[in-house]
């Protein structure tokens, strides 16, 4: 069978090099991405100041247009910002918590950066988090979260993929039992865009935010947060700066917010990782996400059978539909089996209470996975993994 995925190949040079499963990490560089960042230096050599004008300054919005597409967005809807972390507090931020209207709803199983910013930041606001539990690890009860959504509910902010198992959150549904609380909701969708189909307007999210250093292949740096119709016009952050005043070049003393993304945006933007960020989104485009997606769901499901194959504890989720685009193999000894693959640049990384978290994209070989699967029963026959027993540093 002809994969025509496999066309775009050629785009990412390290996949020459490497068997690259961390796509769910950090996606491959697309090659015109080093193109992008060189015409970042150019314009400052050679324009200087007047880059500005020539289009830095609009940046975090133009770049935020690429993005808009893959989320079922319109232009001048989404925002760039640094990381997903700021997007909540910028959120959190624009919110009232007075009682009764004083809770936020959150999972045991959201990605801690986040977690770490609204548990810290709820207190000071006057909110309290209620956290939902995880029976076994991989997913969430959906009716104990929708328990937990009630009158007292001002947001609830939830991944839209977990992080550590891939397990697909029914994200309409939360959107529609949060409504109907007279809540709103937040997804974040770090782990879902770039690999699995989606659509703001369609979900009715009040809020959503996610990156492109992962599945859309853009590098670190580059966050998005897009903000529905209703809540741009209703609410503005308190966690803001000049980029986001109606008039910023006035300088003027009192801030008076900007429409549409534009009033998300904080201080002066970070633009080589935003020229940096617009070709991998646009290779995912290129690829289209049904295709994406279809290959990952079949990729992920050989990784599965594999694994379950070998009597290794598979902490993903079976179903095809409720799985996004990473499966989590606890092999014995597992952290030091990824040490092992990353020496034997079989590039993959390593979760807590997870495992090895192997990510196939669309630019994957079905060989590789083969491959991938080989290396794990060798480095285990042959105790390859012993070389780096006690050796955890920076885990990828």
């Amino acid at each position: 069978m002809i994969d025509p995925l496999l066309a775009l190949r050629t785009e990412f040079p390290i996949l020459a090099r490497t068997n690259y499963l961390v796509s769910n990490s950090l996606g491959a560089m697309p090659r015109a991405a080093a193109d992008r960042v060189a015409e970042y230096a150019r314009a400052w050599t050679e324009r200087g100041v007047r880059a500005w004008a020539d289009g830095w300054w609009g940046m975090p919005v133009t770049v935020g247009d690429e993005i808009a597409p893959l989320v079922g967005a319109g232009a001048g809807e989404v925002a760039m910002v640094p990381n997903v972390t700021m997007a909540h507090a910028a959120v959190l931020s624009a919110l009232d918590f007075t009682p009764p209207r004083d809770t936020i709803v959150m999972t045991a199983l959201d990605f801690p950066s986040v977690r770490y910013v609204v548990e810290r930041l709820a207190p000071r606001l006057g909110a309290r988090v209620v956290t939902v539990p995880s029976e076994d690890g991989i997913g969430i009860d959906h009716e104990r979260l929708f328990e937990a959504i009630d009158q007292r509910t001002r947001l609830v902010a939830v991944s839209h993929v977990l992080f550590k198992s891939a397990f697909i959150m029914d994200a309409d549904a939360i959107v529609r039992r949060a409504h109907a609380a007279g809540a709103l909701a937040m997804l974040d969708a770090y782990h879902s865009v770039g690999v699995i189909p989606v659509d703001v307007k369609a979900s009715g999210a009040d809020f959503f935010a996610g990156g492109v250093l992962k599945w859309l292949c853009g590098g670190p740096g580059g966050a998005f947060l897009y903000a529905s119709a209703a809540a741009r016009e209703k609410f503005a952050p308190a966690l803001t700066g000049w980029q986001a005043h109606a008039r910023p070049f006035a300088f003027e003393p009192q801030m008076e917010h900007a429409g549409g993304a534009w009033r998300w945006l904080t201080g002066t933007p970070s633009i080589p990782s935003l020229y940096a960020a617009i070709e991998g989104p646009r290779l995912v485009r290129r690829a289209g996400i049904e295709r994406v997606r279809a290959k990952s769901t079949r990729q992920t499901r050989a990784l599965i059978t594999a694994a379950e194959a070998r009597g290794w504890r598979v902490n993903a989720p079976r179903d095809d539909g409720r799985r996004g685009g990473t499966v989590a193999i606890d092999t014995p000894h597992a952290y030091e089996v990824s040490q092992a693959l990353l020496a034997r640049d079989v590039l993959v990384d390593y979760r807590p209470d997870a495992g090895i978290r192997l990510a196939p994209h669309f630019y994957t070989r079905d060989e590789e996975i083969e491959s991938a699967v080989a290396a794990m029963d060798e480095i285990l026959a042959k105790e390859e993994w012993t070389r780096f027993s006690g050796a955890r540093g920076v885990v990828t």
